[in-house]
Order: structure tokens, then C-alpha cells, then sequence
């Protein structure tokens, strides 16, 4: 029976950087995610609708997100 022992790489700046901007984009998708389904959920009430607009805000809001972290991958 053998045990494998691996090497760790110490963490370095670069690392730390990557872990806050992901934690970043994390956060910022949940908090605009449901604010555009809450705005949405207003919406539909106000005007007496289905969940149409709650449900096309929320997926506007995703998707929105989603677009705004490839931009910033891509002009790194």
C-alpha cells in the first residue's frame, strides 16, 4: 500500500485575483438576476399580467450577465 503525496502551489496574487473576480461575477449575477425578477414581479402586477414580464426580465437580466463577463474575458 503505497500513499501518493502531492506538492501544493502556494497560492500567489494571481490566484487571490481570480477568486475575487469570480466571487464578483458570482454576486453580481444572483443580485441583478433578482432584482430584474422583482422589477418583473412589479411590472405584473401593475399592469395585471402573467408572470410574462417577471420571467422575460429575469431571463433578460441572466443573459445580460452572461454577455457582460464574455466582453470582459475577451478584452483581457
Amino acid at each position: 500500500m503505497s500513499i501518493i503525496v502531492r506538492k501544493r502551489r502556494p497560492l500567489t496574487s494571481d490566484s487571490f485575483r481570480v477568486i475575487i473576480m469570480l466571487s464578483a461575477w458570482g454576486f453580481a449575477l444572483v443580485i441583478t438576476s433578482f432584482l430584474f425578477l422583482w422589477l418583473g414581479h412589479l411590472l405584473d402586477e401593475w399592469l395585471g399580467t402573467g408572470p410574462k414580464f417577471m420571467l422575460g426580465l429575469f431571463l433578460l437580466g441572466i443573459i445580460g450577465n452572461f454577455i457582460a463577463i464574455y466582453l470582459e474575458k475577451r478584452r483581457e
